[in-house]
């Protein structure tokens, strides 16, 4: 059986020679064992990623292994945090009035498949209030006008804090957030969206893709920037089509992929398998 991990030790730097080894020599040296370790050097930028899962001994605290592991962190110069995995992260879902992945969310999350405590759901619409409700889960109302987006999403804000949030889900949530929020929440908040942009702006997606002809189906899920719809990815996936599929078949694949890439780029997220590189993101699978 495999042995279960209680951190993940996450490191970007500059690549150079002995980091994994002192790294490594590190950890052991404080009697923890590595449990899994995955390494990515882009020699593009020349930059070095390193995740390593470790299982640790009775009485070990991420404070003392920080205080160990300052030598190692400072002759290599690293940029790294170390991550509890017995902690569920607290995440806020955001929508409006497609369900499809805001279901999904909800049922892993209850079947345990998804390590994640939802601490409320967000919407501009009330369409699925008793549905989030009788999951015994706090609905909080915001609809947003040109005139109350400012106060509506200061209020946004607050509950973040209030609800001590460590991710925001924005399952189908047909709202832009403004810059001030997205600098505010930076590389804490996932979208989805169908992977037709930029081809088929707008309204109706999937009418204007059928009459295309289009012979696949997909989604992107991805942090959220400034840049509508251009933030770094982490992941995607694509459903074929045919010339005798529908409209609603069309829609029903599409939702189907958006609730499973947006259910794995969150779930990846919490396992702290994300490291971004700029505009792109090493993803430890």
């Amino acid at each position: 059986m495999k042995q279960a991990a209680d951190y993940v030790l996450l490191i970007a730097s500059v690549d150079r020679k002995g980091i994994v080894a002192a790294v490594a020599n590190s950890i052991v040296s404080q009697d923890c064992n590595i449990v899994e370790s995955a390494q990515f050097q882009d020699c593009d930028s020349g930059r070095f990623f390193m995740r390593i899962a470790i299982s640790c001994p009775p009485g070990f605290t991420a404070d003392r292994f920080s205080e160990a592991f300052k030598p190692v962190a400072t002759a290599f110069e690293l940029d790294w945090s170390i991550q509890d995995l017995r902690r569920k992260l607290r995440a806020m879902i955001m929508i409006s009035q497609g369900g499809h992945c805001l279901n999904d969310l909800l049922y892993r999350a209850s079947t345990n498949r998804l390590p994640i405590e939802i601490t409320s759901v967000v919407s501009n619409h009330t369409t699925w209030q008793r549905r989030v409700e009788h999951e015994g889960l706090p609905f909080h109302h915001l609809p947003i006008s040109p005139e109350n987006k400012a106060e509506q999403e200061a209020k946004l804000l607050q509950m973040v804090d209030d609800q001590q949030v460590d991710l925001v889900i924005l399952a189908r949530y047909m709202q832009v957030l403004s810059d001030q929020v997205c600098r505010k929440l930076d590389g804490r908040v996932i979208n989805i969206h169908h992977s037709f942009l930029l081809g088929f702006k707008g309204a109706k997606p999937y009418h204007r893709a059928h009459e295309r002809g289009v012979k696949m189906v997909g989604a992107t899920a991805h942090y959220v920037t400034p840049d509508l719809d251009e933030g770094p990815i982490i992941a995607q996936d694509v459903s074929i089509v045919d010339h005798a599929d529908t409209v609603e078949d069309l829609i029903a694949q599409g939702q189907d992929t958006e609730s499973r890439v947006l259910a794995r780029a969150v779930k990846l997220h919490l396992e702290h398998r994300v490291m971004l590189n700029g505009n792109r993101t090493v993803v430890f699978k």
